[in-house]
């Protein structure tokens, strides 16, 4: 790992623990035993940091969430979709904690990132579609677009959502399985009879790693 992306790193890993807010390039080259002058050879500022940390969140999403072909299995995409959702938002969880204040900063990321989520809304929809057409759930073709929206919203809310709720303000990787039983419940809801066996299989999956969740008054 070079320098550049030992910052990268670094900057998601001290956002997360102690909020976008509270974290300066002074606490993150302080952290990686820096001088600010080479984190600054590096990039220009923390905007410039976050930047690259959204290019990262973004190749996540075109990566691991790729329409489903005729011929693949459904439930086996299904299945790495959920998992990938889930190290998409605890590693990520920071940007959706403060997502309003750190887009409001930086008029280019804004851009960048309402460019991005109507690419992504038609990725979300074409999933839908693909797990309609391979039989695992039965939706109206007007209602896929719908049913992307509300995954859109669960996932980009949930970890917020969480923090709010709780005295602590904390967040565990359980809270996140939490959030994933909510994106296949929304499937779920749609599942045909031949999927729901299968849909019960992952609920009990994730339901077992949720268990040991915090309790929202912690």
């Amino acid at each position: 790992m070079n320098t550049k992306e030992k910052i990268i790193h670094t900057s998601i890993s001290l956002f997360n623990e102690f909020g976008e807010r509270s974290i300066s390039t002074n606490h993150i080259a302080s952290h990686l035993g820096m001088s600010p002058g080479n984190l600054y050879y590096h990039f220009k500022n923390k905007e410039d940091i976050i930047r690259h940390i959204f290019a990262l969140y973004r190749d996540h999403l075109n990566t691991h969430f790729k329409p489903i072909n005729t011929d693949d299995d459904a439930f086996l995409h299904l299945s790495d979709y959920l998992d990938s959702l889930f190290e998409l938002m605890w590693r990520f969880h920071f940007f959706y904690d403060n997502l309003g204040v750190i887009l409001a900063r930086d008029s280019q990321l804004k851009q960048d990132y309402i460019d991005f989520q109507s690419v992504l809304l038609g990725q979300v929809q074409r999933i839908v579609i693909g797990l309609r057409d391979s039989g695992m759930i039965n939706i109206d073709e007007q209602d896929t677009i719908e049913l992307a929206h509300t995954l859109k919203l669960t996932v980009s809310f949930w970890t917020p959502y969480v923090k709010a709720r709780r005295v602590s303000g904390e967040l565990a990787k359980e809270d996140i399985y939490r959030g994933i039983l909510k994106v296949l419940a929304l499937f779920k809801a749609y599942s045909t009879e031949k999927s729901l066996v299968k849909m019960n299989v992952l609920r009990d999956k994730y339901s077992q790693l949720a268990k040991h969740a915090p309790n929202d008054d912690e």
